[in-house]
């Protein structure tokens, strides 16, 4: 009898237990969302770069410090040698001096010219003299074809060398221009140069120090924005299409543990990043923490879309994507808005359906 009665009493508590796995639809209010990591950055961030190789002279600013547009960040004096400045200026007064024909560049073909056209002019009188007297039936056929290719030779070669004559011209001058922009350039490259900030800002990064080397390819500092930042986040390829402009975006940083920010999607950049295989979107904060800093990091979520009143089961309870196990046993459903707990019931099940989770 004792037996009997344990028997039934574990019984009565399995039987319980069982009951206590199965659930039914639940109505809440349901928000979709686009989950993303994030990375905060200052609007309006840039690197800083030289125009110029030289050596860096003075600092005019700090890390941290306040800066306005024009401000002086940095001077930079060119290493140059004055060896380039004198030859600039020889090249300059070569190429002046060869187009100003004061050496023998055009000259000698002036002088080719007044030879080419004394020639034409004694050509053309003998030609045209012979011509007369062809025309008449005096003289021999072949004197006045010598006479006429002797006159054509001294026409063609006379405008050859009047073409060689402005061609040469044209070609001097380029290289009087060219030679006075690199003379030019060569003198402002020995001079001093100050670098200026072209944001008012925040000095985020200073990567050079007093007496380094400075090039054109290598970044002197960071600069950027001192109180607006961008949320960075990136979001897989799978979910881009489903983000619009202005859509809000919940923010929760590792720095301020337990508050949550919010933000609007302000920026949709279409370029694949393809090692991830993700896009960036970027979003302002409604209401921005007091301190924020150049990288801090946390997570975000992106609202695609809210509905009051939703028919949801727990995602737990869900089997390939549109069934669930009931007690008739699997049921196809038909499936709406999920988010990371709950998914969307449009069809196939009631609120008073028994829900069962497989066995794992």
């Amino acid at each position: 009898m004792q037996k009997l009665m344990l028997f039934l009493l574990f019984s009565l508590f399995v039987s319980s237990c069982k009951q206590a796995e199965h659930i039914t639809p639940q109505r809440i209010n349901m928000t979709e969302s686009i989950y993303s990591s994030v990375i905060i950055q200052p609007d309006s961030l840039y690197q800083v770069y030289a125009i110029i190789s030289g050596i860096l002279e003075k600092t005019f600013v700090e890390e941290g410090q306040l800066v306005t547009k024009n401000q002086a960040l940095f001077k930079v004096t060119n290493t140059a040698p004055e060896l380039n400045v004198q030859n600039a200026k020889l090249a300059l007064d070569l190429a002046t001096d060869n187009y100003s024909g004061g050496v023998t560049v055009l000259q000698s073909i002036e002088d080719e010219i007044n030879a080419a056209l004394l020639n034409y002019k004694n050509d053309s009188i003998n030609f045209f003299r012979q011509k007369n007297l062809w025309d008449q039936r005096i003289g021999s056929k072949i004197e006045y074809d010598t006479k006429k290719l002797n006159y054509d030779l001294s026409k063609n070669n006379l405008t050859t060398l009047q073409s060689k004559l402005n061609r040469t011209k044209n070609e001097l001058y380029i290289n009087v221009k060219q030679a006075k922009n690199n003379y030019t350039t060569t003198l402002v490259a020995t001079k001093d140069y100050t670098i200026k900030s072209s944001i008012t800002g925040k000095v985020y990064a200073i990567n050079k120090s007093l007496g380094e080397l400075i090039n054109t390819a290598t970044p002197i500092a960071t600069l950027g924005s001192a109180n607006q930042f961008v949320i960075e986040m990136l979001v897989d390829e799978v979910d881009i299409v489903k983000v619009i402009i202005g859509q809000q975006v919940i923010i929760s940083l590792d720095a301020y543990k337990g508050e949550v920010f919010t933000a609007k999607v302000t920026k949709i950049l279409p370029k694949k990043d393809e090692r991830n295989q993700t896009f960036m979107v970027e979003a302002l904060f409604e209401t921005p923490p007091n301190v924020l800093y150049p990288g801090l990091s946390g997570e975000a979520n992106i609202v695609i879309g809210k509905r009051d009143n939703v028919l949801t089961i727990p995602l737990a309870y869900l089997l390939d994507d549109n069934q669930v196990k009931t007690d008739a046993g699997l049921v196809t459903i038909k499936t709406g808005m999920r988010n990371m707990e709950y998914i969307e019931v449009l069809s196939g099940i009631t609120e008073k359906t028994l829900l069962y989770k497989t066995e794992e």
